[in-house]
């Protein structure tokens, strides 16, 4: 991590390393300074990334929420919030700042620079001061880009893992009190490489059998048909068609 007294070239060309980690040429380089400026290395509070903070997440939100909106038509307000809400909770942003290291490129003072591990807190914060300094520097499809970078690879499997014992016990609540039984799911087919397999299962309860549903993994395609019985039982549209 880099000391708070480097001289302008050393400090020039931990900025440029750091673009280079983002994937970004900032035509402002000082906002970039800014957003890695811990309060502990800077002279006033105003002079830290606290303020980028503030505006990187509404950012972060607004693009996550544009993303879900689009990704997942099926999807109700409630779910749209329950996985928007893991997608930029303050340990996904830790993760990602672990994952462009991040660390390395902290102005930090004396009390923080000795931290063996950095706080979740601190890599949180600013990586959406980064997505603010992005931001104020090219504008909202700049931040987006950005962005998606890092959301759209595991998108899906966020909103399986959000909504999955969400969706799963709410049939076995259902199933209890409308069948007096419990579901299973039961694997009807399966394609593909055994690397990368494809399966189409379906929520039976008691031989009531509901439509099927595809899925990447076991998991994903018991949350579909689990997503499935929940709108057969209610005659509603089959969000997830086989």
């Amino acid at each position: 991590m880099p000391p708070t007294d480097l001289t302008t070239s050393h400090e020039k060309s931990l900025l440029a390393d750091c673009q280079d980690v983002l994937g970004y040429r900032f035509l402002k380089p000082e906002l970039l300074r800014a957003a890695l400026t811990h309060t502990s290395g800077a002279n006033t509070r105003l002079a830290s990334n606290e303020r980028m903070e503030f505006l990187g997440d509404s950012v972060l939100g607004l693009v996550t929420c544009e993303l879900l909106y689009q990704r997942f038509p099926e999807f109700q307000e409630g779910d749209l919030t329950k996985v928007k809400s893991v997608v930029v909770s303050r340990k996904t942003c830790a993760e990602f700042s672990r994952a462009l290291d991040i660390d390395e490129f902290l102005f930090l003072g004396k009390g923080m620079d000795g931290h063996a591990e950095m706080p979740m807190n601190v890599l949180a914060d600013t990586f959406e001061a980064l997505v603010a300094a992005i931001f104020l520097d090219g504008g909202y499809d700049a931040a987006k880009k950005f962005l998606l970078e890092f959301l759209e690879p595991y998108m899906e499997d966020v909103a399986a893992q959000a909504l999955a014992s969400n969706s799963k016990s709410e049939l076995q609540q259902v199933a209890q009190k409308v069948y007096g039984g419990v579901p299973r799911y039961v694997i009807l087919d399966e394609q593909g490489p055994d690397h990368d397999k494809c399966f189409k299962i379906a929520a039976d309860i008691d031989g009531h059998r509901f439509p099927p549903a595809w899925g990447r993994n076991k998991k994903e395609a018991e949350l579909k048909a689990a997503h499935n019985a929940l709108a057969a039982i209610q005659d509603a549209d089959v969000p997830y068609p086989s």
